[in-house]
């Protein structure tokens, strides 16, 4: 089994070779962590990483 890719600019998980958050093709799959957000316009830890679209994240990429 593989590793995730993770975006390198935004940190979101893709599936493909393009982010559909930021649309970078720069991924990495060295990452630590994970984060779910289900409701960036209300979570305070959205806002506080910089987050605007719900989805699965890497915490940090490397």
């Amino acid at each position: 089994m593989s590793k995730k890719k993770a975006c390198k600019r935004c940190k979101l998980f893709l599936e493909g070779e393009e982010c559909p958050n930021c649309k970078t093709t720069q991924s990495v799959t060295n990452w630590k962590g994970r984060i779910f957000i289900v409701d960036s316009k209300n979570s305070d830890i959205a806002k506080k990483i910089g987050v605007e679209t719900d989805g699965e994240y890497a915490i940090k990429v490397t």
